[in-house]
This record gives structure tokens, sequence and C-alpha cells, in this order.
């Protein structure tokens, strides 16, 4: 009798502490319970992806910073390789000789000559023609005027078609008229012509005085 009570106390003490472990397990998700698993598998999947998330950043952060001072230490070469490029020295600052080549180069070309130059703007031929004497008369009815004039030609070619322009006033002096005519002669280089009687035109009968003078030449 006392065997058998021994055994049921052992029986029941042990099937007792048996579901007590099995509750337990239970609730700490130990021995494989199904309701646990799914809670572990977010929890380690979160922890995961922020791990990720803050490597990222980082990587990130550390691309831009290296970047942006790698920007700011490389400034434009070209420009301050043009800015600072010094101007090359003379021979006379650095106290060497000469070079025929740079003064040759540094000179200015020379102006031409004077005389290139006043060849250049030829003087015009009728510069170089002078009345040295001159009178006028009157002719046919006293209307035609008749003037006689010697010429003279300085220059160093010979001249022809001379105009030249002739001034008649009263006796008072006042300006009444004034005729041109063109001579189609020739006067050669350094000599003197007189043109008697030429007939410049007609004048009234009040014109007293005649005074011709020299307007234009062409050079032969």
């Amino acid at each position: 009798m006392t065997m058998n009570t021994g055994l049921h106390r052992i029986e029941v003490t042990g099937l007792g502490g048996l579901a007590k472990l099995t509750g337990l397990a239970k609730l700490t998700g130990i021995g494989g319970g199904s309701s646990g698993r799914p809670e572990q598998k977010a929890a380690r999947t979160s922890r995961s992806g922020f791990v990720w998330l803050t490597a990222a950043l980082m990587i990130g952060f550390g691309a831009w910073t290296y970047l942006s001072e790698d920007a700011s230490n490389n400034p434009e070469p070209l420009q301050l390789a043009a800015a600072a490029a010094p101007e090359p020295a003379s021979p006379s600052a650095t106290g060497a000789k000469p070079d025929p080549a740079f003064n040759a180069a540094a000179t200015p070309p020379e102006a031409p000559p004077a005389a290139e130059a006043a060849a250049a703007a030829e003087i015009p031929p009728v510069d170089g023609l002078k009345i040295s004497s001159q009178t006028w008369r009157r002719g046919g009815l006293g209307s035609k005027a008749l003037v006689t004039f010697t010429l003279r030609n300085s220059n160093d070619y010979a001249v022809k078609d001379i105009e030249i322009a002739c001034a008649f006033n009263r006796r008072d002096g006042s300006h009444l008229t004034e005729r041109k005519r063109v001579i189609r002669d020739t006067v050669d280089m350094k000599s003197r012509k007189t043109f008697a009687r030429m007939h410049v035109g007609f004048v009234n009968v009040n014109a007293n005085k005649a005074k011709c003078s020299l307007v234009t030449a062409s050079r032969l």
C-alpha cells in the first residue's frame, strides 16, 4: 500500500512538472511554438534594414564631403596661369646685351621721307603759273573785252588748257561783271608767253577797269 502511494505521487508530480515546463516554453517561445516565430523574424528584418540605411547615409555623407573639399582646393588653373604669367623682360632691364632681332621687332617703321610725302601730295600746275603783266581794251563797237597779258610758267613741266577769270569794275571801283576764258594753248616749262588781244567776252559800256587771275591749268 505504501509502495503504491509513492508511485502515485511520482506520477502526479511528473505529469505536473511536465505541464509546467510545457507552459513556460510556450510563453517564452522556446520549444518551437508557432506564435513567437513571425515576431522574431520581423524584429530581425527591421534591425538589419536600419543598419543598412545608417551605413548608406554615412557613405553618402563621406563622399559629398570629399568632393566638396576637392572642388574648393582646385580653382580654375587656366585663368590663374594666364594671370600669373610674367611678361618677358627687356634686355636693358636684365643687363644683357641687346639682341638686334629684338630691337628690329620693337622699333616702329620709319616714316617716309619728306620728299616722298611731297611727291605724293603733288602741287597743282596752276600754282606754278603767274600773270606778270596785263592790259585790256575795247574792241568792235565797244562791247568786246580784249585782254593782253604775259603768262610765266615756273613748273618743271609744260601746261595747257589755262583758265582765266577777268573781273570788270566801274570808274568808281564798284564791281560790274566777270568773264572767264579757257586758253587752249601750251606754255613750256620754265618759260613765259604773251597772249595779245585775247577776247574774253562782252562787257557793259560802263566797264572802266579789268583785272584777270588764273583759275586752273592742266599738266602736259
